[in-house]
């Protein structure tokens, strides 16, 4: 069983950290267009649970991704299963009209602009993103894999030390899903209050 351990930063602009991933030699492996569903389970609240389980797009590539519960520590550090499933469009809905079938409900869709990098720090292969989340704004996330529950601790500090490394300081502890229900909960506020 391994871990996704990783830590998101808010930044006011890609080019500090795309500069300094540069100077450590580090190489963009491309930008893509990613697409989140997220859905909740018909029996159990996965807010309620610290769970999150979606449907990702990467271009035409498909996968469904289930998040465990979060650890202690200090990153976000969870068991993560992730299947590649078939491609395109119609493939997607598919999959989501199955899962809607079996009494799972969407919670939100998350669109972002993602590049990403590689970097060879402290025995791991970590990877940094340059997040460009739509209505959300500019982030960084590094993540790292922990192989086990002893490597945990390891992978966490790898994290944080190659988030210094980059200068990133601004934590932004709330998930992706996390902001944009929030959001919308203060978008349906406010057209109350009008």
């Amino acid at each position: 069983m391994s871990f996704e351990v990783e830590v998101k930063y808010r930044v006011p602009d890609h080019d500090r950290v795309f500069r300094s991933l540069s100077l450590m030699g580090c190489v963009s492996s491309g930008t893509v267009t990613q697409q989140d569903t997220y859905l909740n389970h018909p029996a159990r609240d996965f807010a309620q649970t610290n769970e999150a389980f979606r449907i990702r797009r990467i271009e035409e590539e498909n996968r469904v991704t289930y998040k465990g519960p979060r650890l202690p520590g200090p990153t976000k550090t969870r068991e993560e299963i992730e299947v590649v499933l078939g491609s395109g469009q119609e493939q997607f809905e598919g999959l989501l009209r199955v899962f809607e079938s079996l009494g799972f409900r969407q919670v939100a869709t998350i669109r972002k602009r993602r590049e990403s990098f590689r970097v060879a720090f402290q025995d791991y292969q970590i990877e940094v993103a340059l997040d460009t989340a739509d209505g959300l704004g500019a982030f960084a996330e590094i993540e790292a894999i922990a192989r086990d529950d002893a490597d945990i601790p390891s992978a966490q500090q790898a994290v944080l030390n190659l988030a210094e490394t980059l200068g990133l300081a601004d934590v932004e502890p709330r998930s992706y899903l996390r902001m944009a229900l929030e959001e919308r909960s203060a978008a349906t506020t406010s057209n109350l209050g009008e």
